[in-house]
């Protein structure tokens, strides 16, 4: 390239990078559009997902960057994109984590095809593909002259990289509570467990939980006195990472508990706590894994009331306890998620050396050979493995110390006896 050309080139870069508008780098001439599909530009990373938006024709069709957000969780700042304007045109950019990819309400959706595993050879394959969107909030009114934005994203990983890599999503709710002393706003969360102690923090292992493994888990509030306490309406799980789900299995509801759950501690005190031993939805039958998503209802009572709320069952409440449930004080329902908790839906398979050794030897013949001449050294092989276990079981029995013969009485023949 010549210095004039270059220098030409500098300029005219230097002139599109000073075309702004609202000082952005935007041109009218380009720009000057409503969104389309070719503006959001998705990559799906080894650590997060970044999703690259050209702001210009968001900025065009009367909107910020304050506008859009994802899964429609607009009141959360760490669901809103950050504006890069570094570049031209002047981007959006979104980061997901694959460690929390759930926390804005990005969905998880577990499926199977026929492909590589990590070992090189072809089987089924169980793939996570994470989605979601990027939208403007619905206006308060009845009728809107802007138009609606969405974007669409998704990325696909391996399963077993996904859990190998990602931490388990738990949501968040704010509850405002109204008392003689004013209103106060608390935040409820809900936590995973290990141990009955409490202690550790739920891992899950790169296979998956086996099932009927238990889990504890626990609602806590930040920002909450000692009048107060908190109350699990109802807690139940779903195969995805939606509460709204048709495919349900309740934990516990009013009366009604699953043999496998145990409440711990409920509405007596500043924190839900309960078990459960983790299962499968049948949905995952095809699956070496299954996703299961905990959610639970919540509510913040006063703790002279949380009994007024919570159900009566196998006994007669006590005439002092007889207090209309509208008198009692307590916030409104909070719903509050964590997950994916991953487990193993098939059995479990441990092989002796013996099994390994024949059945690695099967697989290479089955792999190198046509179909009549493997078929053929299968059968010896088999043959052999059984005739030397039937050579080593005769070995043993002929090996076996014998008792020994009894000796025959000494003395003088008797004649009587012929």
């Amino acid at each position: 390239m010549t210095r004039m050309g270059f220098i030409f080139l500098l300029l005219s870069n230097a002139a599109s990078v000073s075309t702004q508008f609202n000082g952005y780098n935007c041109d009218a001439n380009y720009h000057s559009r409503f969104p389309g599909e070719r503006d959001i530009s998705v990559y799906c990373g080894v650590q997060t997902i970044t999703l690259k938006i050209n702001f210009c024709p968001v900025l065009f069709s009367g909107y910020t960057d304050a506008d859009l957000a994802l899964n429609g969780h607009h009141s959360e700042a760490q669901c809103r994109g950050f504006i890069n304007n570094n570049t031209f045109p002047t981007a959006l950019l979104f980061s997901i984590s694959l460690s929390t990819l759930e926390a804005c309400g990005n969905s998880l959706v577990v499926s199977t095809a026929y492909g590589p595993t990590a070992y090189g050879n072809m089987s089924l394959v169980q793939i996570g593909n994470i989605s979601g969107y990027i939208d403007t909030p619905d206006p308060p009114t009845i009728i809107s002259y802007l138009p609606g934005l969405l974007y669409k994203f998704s990325c696909s990983y391996p399963l077993e990289y996904l859990v190998n890599n990602s931490q388990l999503a738990s949501s968040s709710a704010a509850v405002s509570v109204k008392d003689s002393n004013g209103t106060f706003v608390s935040t409820l969360s809900m936590i995973l467990y290990n141990d009955s102690a409490y202690n550790q923090p739920l891992s899950i292992p790169m296979a998956g939980l086996a099932l009927k493994t238990r889990v504890f888990a626990a609602v806590k509030a930040t920002n909450l006195d000692k009048r107060w306490n908190i109350l699990m309406d109802y807690c139940y799980t779903t195969p995805s990472g939606n509460p709204n789900d048709e495919l349900r299995y309740d934990l516990f509801f009013g009366c009604y508990k699953d043999p496998q759950t145990t409440v711990l501690e409920n509405g007596k005190s500043q924190m839900g706590r309960f078990s459960f031993e983790v299962f499968r939805f049948v949905k995952h039958r095809h699956q070496k894994m299954s996703t299961v998503f905990l959610h639970c209802v919540t509510k913040l009572c006063r703790a002279d009331d949380c009994i007024m709320l919570m159900p009566i069952c196998g006994r007669r409440r006590k005439r002092e306890e007889e207090t209309p449930d509208s008198m009692a004080a307590a916030s409104g329902n909070a719903i509050l998620s964590a997950g994916p908790i991953i487990t193993r839906s098939g059995m479990n398979y441990k092989p002796t050396f013996t099994g390994i050794v024949l059945r690695d030897m099967l697989l290479y013949l089955s792999h190198s050979m046509n179909p009549v001449t493997s078929a053929l050294i299968s059968g010896v092989v088999i043959l052999s493995v059984v005739s030397v276990c039937f050579f080593l079981l005769l070995l043993r029995f002929l090996l076996k110390p014998r008792p020994p013969a009894t000796t025959a009485a000494s003395g003088v023949w008797n004649p009587s006896f012929k």
